[in-house]
C-alpha cells in the first residue's frame, strides 16, 4: 500500500500548518466522550506532526447539523478528551467557515507544535456536497494536508476529497495502518481465505456478498442473513427473521459462487427459541428440522465446528457480522466461540485476521478479543464499502 498511497513520511511537516482530516465524530452523553476509540487512534499522527514543529490543525465533522451552525454539534465538546488523551494544550477555534481570516490569524500566532480543533466542517453545506470553494478555504489555512480519517473516506466531501487535492496530500499513521490492513484482508491476501460475514439481513449485504464470493475461498453467512439462505434451498425457517422476498437473490448468489469456486458455509443445526428475549427457553434443532413456532437466535455446535474446521484451513479471515443475536445470552454462545478461535489461531501466527463493522466490533469486544485480531477497522460504512469493492474517494485522493 504504501508504494499506491503517500504516507506521512513522505511530506515535509517541519514548521508546516498540517491541516488533519480526523474523525471525532464520537459518541457523547451528558458532555462527555463515551468512545474514544477513534481519537486515540489519532494520537500517534499527532505526536508525530508536533515532533517536527509542524502545528496541528483538526478537521472533522460531527453528527448531522445538515449545513448550518448548530451548537449541539460543536465540536468543541470533544478538545478536552482530545488534550488528555495526546498530554497536549489543545485550542479550540470557533471557526465561521464562511470567513476564517480569524482562524488564520489564530493559528498563524500560535507557536511551532500547536494543536487546534476547528469547528464542524459541516456546519457549511459545501462540505457534503465537495464544494470547491470551501477546500480552497480550508486549504488556506494550512500548508499540506493528512487524512487519518477512514471512516470518513467512503464520502466525496470538501474535506476528505477536494481538498486532498488542492495540497500535498498524505495518508495519516491510522490510516495507513488501515490500508495495509486491508490490502492483506482482500487486495492480496494470503491465501485460501474465508470471510465471516453475519447481520440480520440480507438486503443491506447483496453487494457485499456478491463481491466475497468472487475473492475468498470459503463464505461463512451467519444471523438472520442465514435464515433467507436456508429458506431460497427450502428448509423452514419457523419465525425467524428472514428475507423470503430475496430467495432468488440468496440462489443466485451461490451460484455466482460456485462460478467462483468458493465454498459457501451455511448452518447445519441451530439455537431455537420461541421467546426473542435473553435467557428464554432453548432447544437445539438441525436446519432441516427447525421447529415451526420457533425462532432462529444462533448457530448450534455442529454448524460452529464446522466454521472453526474452515478457519483451520485459511491463512486470512475477513469478519464483519455476528452470527446469532449476540446482545443476548444464551445467543452469543456462537459468535463468542468463532471468535475466540480466530484470536487463537491469529495469536498463534497462523492467521491473519481483519473485522470491522459496528456490530462486529462490539461483538469481538464482548468476545474479549478485540485487540487479538490483525486488524480491528472502527470505520463502518466505509470498511463495509471496501468489503463491497467500491471506490473509496478519500482514499483515491492520496494515490501518487
Amino acid at each position: 500500500m504504501s508504494a499506491t498511497f503517500k504516507t506521512l513520511d513522505e511530506l515535509d511537516l517541519t514548521g508546516k500548518r498540517v491541516l488533519l482530516r480526523a474523525d471525532l465524530n464520537v459518541p457523547v452523553a451528558d458532555g462527555k466522550v463515551t468512545d474514544a476509540t477513534r481519537i486515540e487512534r489519532l494520537i500517534p499522527t499527532i505526536r508525530e506532526i508536533v515532533r517536527h514543529d509542524g502545528k496541528v490543525i483538526l478537521l472533522s465533522h460531527f453528527g448531522r447539523p445538515k449545513g448550518k451552525v448548530d451548537p449541539e454539534f460543536s465540536l468543541e465538546i470533544v478538545a478536552s478528551t482530545v488534550a488528555d488523551l495526546t498530554g497536549h494544550p489543545v485550542g479550540f477555534i470557533p471557526t465561521d467557515w464562511t470567513d476564517v481570516s480569524g482562524a488564520k490569524k489564530a493559528i498563524d500566532a500560535a507557536p511551532a507544535g500547536s494543536v487546534f480543533i476547528l469547528e464542524n466542517t459541516r456546519f457549511h453545506p459545501g462540505e457534503e456536497t465537495n464544494d470547491i470553494e470551501l477546500a480552497k478555504t480550508m486549504a488556506s489555512l494550512g500548508d499540506v494536508y493528512v487524512n487519518d480519517a477512514f471512516s470518513a473516506a467512503h464520502r466525496a466531501h470538501a474535506s476528505t476529497e477536494a481538498l486532498a487535492r488542492l495540497l500535498p496530500a498524505a495518508a495519516g499513521l491510522a490510516m495507513q495502518a488501515e490500508l495495509e490492513a486491508l490490502e492483506a484482508g482482500l487486495g492480496k491476501p494470503r491465501k485460501p481465505v474465508v470471510a465471516i460475514v453475519g447481520g440480520a439481513k440480507v438486503s443491506s449485504k447483496i453487494d457485499l456478498l456478491e463481491n466475497l464470493v468472487t475473492k475468498v475461498d470459503g463464505l461463512v453467512i451467519g444471523g438472520g442473513m442465514a435464515n433467507t439462505f436456508l429458506h431460497a434451498q427450502g428448509f423452514g425457517v419457523g419465525k425467524s427473521l428472514a428475507e423470503k422476498d430475496l430467495a432468488e437473490t440468496a440462489l443466485r448468489i451461490m451460484d455466482k459462487a460456485i462460478d467462483s469456486g468458493c465454498a459457501i458455509i451455511l448452518p447445519i443445526d441451530a439455537v431455537v427459541s420461541w421467546h426473542f428475549k435473553a435467557n428464554s427457553p432453548t432447544r437445539l434443532y438441525s436446519a432441516e428440522a427447525i421447529d415451526p413456532e420457533g425462532m432462529i437466535l444462533d448457530i448450534g455446535p455442529s454448524s460452529i465446528e464446522r466454521i472453526k474446521g474452515a478457519i483451520d484451513d485459511a491463512h486470512t479471515v475477513v469478519w464483519n457480522g455476528p452470527m446469532g443475536a449476540f446482545e443476548m445470552t444464551p445467543f452469543d454462545a456462537g459468535t463468542v466461540e468463532i471468535a475466540r478461535h480466530v484470536a487463537h489461531r491469529t495469536k498463534a501466527g497462523l492467521l491473519t485476521s481483519v473485522a470491522g463493522g459496528g456490530d462486529t466490533v462490539s461483538a469481538l469486544a464482548h468476545a474479549g478479543v478485540k485487540n487479538d485480531f490483525t486488524y480491528v477497522s472502527t470505520a463502518g460504512g466505509a470498511f463495509l464499502e471496501w468489503m463491497e469493492g467500491k471506490p473509496l474517494p478519500g482514499v483515491d485522493a492520496l494515490k501518487k
